[in-house]
């Protein structure tokens, strides 16, 4: 069986606030997303996704060993806005 764990930043603060603005997660998975025919591709590393209804970032845990620098400034984001910073695993 092989389990994909991801780290799942939701746009909802710890106090129950939708966090604005309502293209965070785009901007923030942008920074290693690349264009081809005029259409934004995002990484399987970093992608945005709406989870619980709320804009989110999808995180896959290999980011730290291949962006070291990129995921740290992710999870700082997350915990610098209070924002739901929580691990799922997929079977």
């Amino acid at each position: 069986m092989n389990r994909s764990i991801k780290i799942i930043i939701e746009g909802i603060t710890l106090e129950g606030r939708v966090f604005r603005p309502s293209d965070w997660a785009e901007r923030l998975c942008g920074r290693l997303a690349t264009f081809h025919n005029q259409r934004i591709l995002y990484s399987t590393l970093l992608s945005p996704g709406v989870i619980n209804d709320h804009n989110s970032v999808i995180v896959d845990p290999r980011l730290k060993e291949t962006n070291p620098e990129l995921y740290d400034h992710i999870m700082e984001f997350g915990q610098l806005n209070h924002l739901k910073v929580y691990t799922v695993t997929d079977e």
